[in-house]
């Protein structure tokens, strides 16, 4: 496994370590391949730092962890100014397809696991992850349609109860 995946040898507790335990509640709000890593490599990092992490799948973000999706995620050409290339030529046919096959032909160079692999990991970690339950709804699905790592569909106010004095970041 990737060193971005372990905790660096001789790496010292947080400094507040021996205080409140450390939290984080992350909410990936995005869809496509390339944000849903940053949630979930945040929710990684904070775990192998010991911290308590939670993440919310809501909107678009659900795509995530929706079985029939999970695994064809792909990177928005389309208004996407990091990709350094006009819209026009974002939205050729294949463009999206080529910019998703070289991100994942990169993430696959640096050892960065599959995103439904990814999803395992972070459960085995001991990582929550959750779906918001109005976009379920808006969205028609069903738990049934989520991969099993997810631990429960629930409100938005329910996720801020159990993410109470968590840091919190939205992607």
């Amino acid at each position: 496994m990737a060193i971005v995946f372990q905790k660096p040898e001789g790496a010292l507790p947080p400094p507040d370590a021996e205080a409140a335990p450390r939290k984080v509640a992350i909410i990936c709000s995005k869809g496509t391949l390339d944000m849903a890593y940053p949630g979930l490599i945040l929710a990684n990092a904070a775990r192998m730092g010991g911290m308590e992490a939670r993440v919310f799948f809501t909107f678009w973000g659900l795509d995530i962890i929706t079985k029939t999706k999970v695994d064809k995620l792909h990177v928005s050409t389309v208004g996407n100014p990091s990709l350094g290339m006009p819209t026009m030529i974002g939205g050729l046919p294949g463009m999206e397809a080529m910019a998703t096959r070289m991100m994942q032909k990169e993430m696959k160079k640096l050892d960065i696991p599959p995103v439904s692999e990814f999803l395992q990991i972070l459960l085995d970690a001991g990582a929550h992850l959750y779906a918001c339950g109005l976009a379920m709804d808006m969205f028609k699905l069903k738990k049934e349609d989520l991969v099993p790592q997810v631990e429960g569909v629930l409100t938005a106010m329910e996720f801020f109860d159990k993410a109470a004095g968590a840091q919190i970041l939205f992607i």
